[in-house]
């Protein structure tokens, strides 16, 4: 597929004023004067199907025992933000009940008792976040573990992973509300390119999550090493397994692990407690920006943009972006089939009245200087020797990549990389001519500094090594009316 390479920050900002400004003329009834010019007509949802579709998801909210009355909730009359404080026995008796229910052995111990504290002590106004947004996601997680035949309590795992935030990531570059590598993202067809991260989209990664458990269960048949394994992976409890003599208990193969899965299970038993018992802890949810049954999909089958469906629809931007984690940019490219977007479900209806308009708003001309960046986008394995003096920042522009992406797919946590070092690199197309990479040069002072090439741009060099537009200019005494010449020796370090 052709997809139009991404946009430079200036670009982004003229397409969104030419988007605004289009709409706005739409407003003052500019475009209904002359069809011939553009179809770019907003309409209005039909009120009788609308009227049906508030009908449809009143029903749901009926069914919902969902509130925030801390009236209902509060059983115990707990003073306003005390704090309970409860006995071993209170904890035990706790556990047995949950377990009565449960396949995943829940016991009641120091390290499990450490981690409810953890949430129910140091976390609370994060609990109640959680308590929130479980109205969001729970469904989504319930309706897909059912359909893999795998326990319920497994929702509770994204909580431990990420708190419930589909734009977590963590230090090592795991992303999303299962928080999947890069390489085993891959296996579970979640893929990553310049436009989208599937690990970051709920429907997506809860699949791929499934899948691995189902996988992780075959494979120990037991759910707490399932626990261990999805979190330091099946090759490194394996190893444990032998070095502990063939222990298969994950209380007597603790000690063997490493210490992040050592805590990764009494985290998971006490988000078990924390998740049913919070009324009984004086705490209590937060009211969901939306509920599940809230919102539907759509497809989207052209190139547009989250700035435009956010005018168009009258829905906050920060609203979408939310609903549609998977696009790391403002642009949901044009794919055969299309790409499916979430919405509200009252924004459904004036959606499809209107997606035509919504493609031709999104079909202003590219800049000129930007054409030869079309290209056929491949997502090929490649692998780069560092040379000296080269940055994160350079090798990503190479490849035109993220220097975020360069640091998940080889496990680097800040920017130090070495000469001679070996990186895997996910690029839709070869590396830029030698010639950019061999330009820069060390000199005995300790500084850094680029020799001009025939077509380089402030931006060029900037982003070749790692470094901003302003810095380059600052570093170099540059003003705006700076004309580059070939062979001339800047300084980018």
């Amino acid at each position: 597929m052709k997809l139009r390479y991404r946009l430079t920050h200036m670009e982004r900002i003229m397409k969104t004023l030419v988007v605004y400004l289009m709409l706005a003329m739409v407003s003052l009834g500019a475009f209904a004067t002359d069809p011939d010019t553009t179809n770019a007509t907003i309409l209005k949802d039909d009120p009788i199907l609308a009227a049906l579709d508030s009908l449809f998801v009143a029903k749901f909210f009926e069914s919902s025992e969902f509130t925030t009355d801390t009236a209902l909730l509060n059983h115990r009359k707990w003073k306003k933000d005390e704090i309970p404080k409860f006995d071993e026995k209170h904890y035990v008796e706790a556990f047995k009940k949950m377990d009565a229910q449960s396949p995943f052995k829940l016991v009641y111990n120091q390290p499990v008792k450490a981690y409810i504290d953890a949430y129910l002590l140091k976390n609370r106004e994060k609990v109640s976040r959680m308590l929130g947004m479980a109205e969001l996601y729970f469904p989504l997680f319930e309706e897909m573990l059912d359909r893999y035949d795998l326990p319920l309590e497994l929702k509770y795992l994204a909580i431990v992973e990420s708190a419930l935030n589909p734009n977590a990531r963590s230090k090592s570059g795991a992303m999303g509300l299962w928080q999947f590598m890069y390489r085993t993202g891959k296996i579970y067809n979640l893929n990553s390119t310049s436009y989208m991260d599937d690990r970051k989209d709920p429907y997506l990664a809860t699949q791929a999550a499934c899948e691995y458990f189902r996988f992780l269960y075959d494979m120990f048949g037991d759910w707490q090493l399932v626990l261990a394994a999805y979190n330091g992976g099946p090759g490194n409890l394996l190893k444990a397994i032998r070095r502990s003599g063939g222990k298969r208990d994950y209380w007597e193969l603790r000690p063997y692990l490493r210490r992040e899965t050592q805590g990764y299970v009494p985290a998971f038993f006490a988000v078990n407690y924390a998740m049913n018992y919070a009324a009984e802890n004086n705490v209590y949810p937060v009211h969901p920006e939306f509920f599940h049954h809230e919102l539907d999909t759509v497809v989207v089958k052209k190139e547009t943009s989250l700035i435009t469906l956010s005018s168009v629809l009258q829905l906050p931007y920060s609203q979408v972006k939310f609903l549609n984690p998977r696009f790391r940019h403002d642009i949901v490219p044009a794919t055969t089939e299309g790409l499916p977007i979430i919405l509200p479900k009252d924004k459904v209806g004036i959606f499809l009245s209107n997606q035509e308009a919504i493609y031709k708003l999104g079909e202003q001309p590219v800049n000129p200087a930007y054409a030869n960046q079309d290209e056929i986008m491949q997502d090929v394995r490649r692998t780069h020797k560092v040379q000296r003096g080269e940055t994160l920042g350079g090798i990503a522009a190479r490849y035109r990549v993220r220097v975020d992406d360069l640091r998940d797919w080889n496990g680097i946590n800040g920017n130090l990389i070495r000469e001679g070092q070996s990186l895997i690199v996910y690029s839709r197309t070869a590396a830029a001519p030698a010639t950019t990479s061999t330009a820069t040069v060390s000199e005995s002072s300790g500084g850094r500094y680029h020799v001009v090439q025939a077509g380089d741009t402030l931006w060029d060099i900037a982003k070749r090594n790692g470094i901003t537009v302003d810095k380059l200019k600052e570093l170099n005494n540059i003003s705006n009316h700076y004309t580059l010449k070939i062979g001339t020796k800047l300084k980018v370090g």
